[in-house]
């Protein structure tokens, strides 16, 4: 079988091809692009305005795909797209553009959940049975764990996701958008050398972000850094009493260091919960170089290991939303024409995973 998925929750726009062999071995990635819009620095990205970015590239994403893939329409057997949960004027961009294939090319649509299509993308690439999983996003934050067919939520956000408090503080500092603001955050973090104290606010097994935001704009503000990047800022600025203050490389450094402590925090308490050794980040943040180390330290000490991805599979794409599509085709589940809508909510647990056995 092969299953072509759309995704578009956000600002990235990807389409990818799956192969599942008819002999049960390992499944194929054919193809895997995206294109991302890139708002200016010390912007976020605006739905109307990536929506009509989404719909300027969906067609030849998908016929580069297809192409790249060396398959025809004919051997496509489903089409999947991102149900939710995402930025509605996007979803519904893309839901458009797979009803569109769908009525054109005479195959069925599958809607997948964002959150759930990056797990299986990383239980596929990483091969990882069952792990406690730590998603990351600029749109979500869960400690999730599977048991009876369901993903269940051990842990989130109570406010915004972490990808988005590093995102905003980006636009504070007014980092470049190119090619993502956390990653750019995250270079810089690497040469801060001072940590700062920030507010450090965990929940039970749920984190708050907001007011860590709030607190480092609000230091960089005083300390005049907010703002664009000036001449000579190699040279630390100093205080009334000559001492040199933090730098933007200093910020950046403790913001990562702050909340990255929390996730390990919450991912460890899951994980001695239900007596798994294994970890999984799945996500934009997943990627972070510096968030994966510390999450391996912990696990290690427990006597476990980490499973991530790179950017090719972290980085929202389109191959994850076929992976988890065909996973579900397979087992009968269809998305009928009149129910291929979108929605900006739509719960990890939410999903029946039929295709996983207790």
């Amino acid at each position: 079988m092969i299953a072509i998925g759309l995704e578009g929750s956000a600002n990235k726009l990807g389409v990818g091809l799956i192969l599942h062999p008819d002999n049960g071995g390992p499944a194929q990635v054919l193809s895997n692009i995206r294109h991302t819009y890139v708002s200016p620095p010390g912007e976020g990205f605006l739905p109307k305005d990536t929506a009509r970015h989404h719909r300027a590239w969906v067609v030849r994403l998908v016929k580069q795909a297809i192409k790249e893939a060396g398959v025809s329409i004919d051997d496509v057997d489903c089409i999947c797209y991102t149900k939710g949960p995402g930025m509605g004027a996007p979803l519904q961009s893309v839901a458009v553009a797979a009803r569109m294939l769908s009525l054109l090319w005479g195959k069925e649509l599958v809607g997948v959940n964002h959150c759930v299509g990056h797990i299986e993308m990383g239980r596929l690439i990483t091969g990882a049975p069952n792990p406690i999983v730590l998603y990351v996003s600029g749109g979500n934050t869960q400690v999730i764990a599977y048991s009876s067919q369901r993903y269940r939520i051990f842990g989130e956000t109570l406010d915004i996701a972490v990808g988005n408090c590093l995102d905003r503080f980006a636009r504070t500092l007014h980092i470049s958008n190119d090619p993502a603001p956390g990653y750019n955050i995250e270079q810089l973090a690497k040469k801060g050398k001072r940590l700062v104290d920030l507010p450090y606010t965990v929940k039970g097994m749920d984190c708050s972000f907001s007011g860590i935001l709030a607190a480092v704009d609000a230091l960089a503000a005083s300390w005049g850094l907010a703002g664009e990047e000036k001449e000579g800022e190699e040279t630390p600025a100093t205080d009334a009493e000559g001492n040199p203050l933090p730098t933007r490389a200093d910020l950046c450094f403790s913001l990562q260091e702050t909340i990255f402590a929390m996730l390990v925090e919450i991912t460890e308490r899951a994980m001695a919960h239900v007596g798994s050794k294994e970890v999984l980040i799945v996500g934009g943040v997943g990627s972070n170089e510096r968030l994966q180390e510390m999450m391996g330290t912990m696990a290690r000490d427990r006597g476990g290991s980490v499973y991530a991805t790179d950017e090719r599979f972290c980085i929202d794409n389109g191959i994850m939303i076929a992976q988890a599509g065909i996973l579900a085709y397979k087992t009968g589940f269809r998305t009928p024409l009149e129910d291929s809508t979108c929605t900006q909510r739509f719960r990890t647990d939410d999903v029946f995973v039929k295709w996983r056995e207790d």
